[in-house]
């Protein structure tokens, strides 16, 4: 299945790409070669930028002398931290506390249905 899905992209992508400009002046298909033009440009660009950015980190992370252990400790205490803030394990922490709190309530009420003033009321 994932093949046949894989083969339908593929074919759409590539018509799309030999197909002609659909209603495009030719003004209108030069504005937007030439959009593409600086997109791509731009992104190589990015690309160069981030590139010297994460060279300068290695840098400055051998000069402060941080291991790979290091980082990997403060990658888990990020990512943990962003698990426990996150809304799915809110919710599921606020399930357990109602499902903890409802089970507390009912033990409650059953043992004051059993308590001697309880009775006391129903007769």
């Amino acid at each position: 299945m994932p093949d046949a899905l894989t083969e339908t992209s593929a074919d759409l992508c590539e018509s799309r790409l030999t197909a002609e400009p659909e209603d495009l002046t030719e003004a209108e298909q030069k504005q937007l070669k030439c959009e593409l033009a600086k997109l791509e440009a731009e992104i190589v660009m990015l690309r160069q930028a981030l590139a010297a950015k994460e060279r300068r980190c290695v840098e400055l992370k051998k000069k402060l002398a941080l291991t790979a252990f290091v980082g990997l400790t403060q990658n888990l205490s990020k990512s943990w931290h962003d698990v426990q803030v996150s809304n799915a394990y809110m919710k599921q922490k606020t399930s357990a506390a109602l499902s903890t709190m409802g089970s507390a309530i009912c033990r409650k009420l059953g043992d004051m249905k059993k308590s001697v003033t309880f009775r006391s009321f129903e007769g």
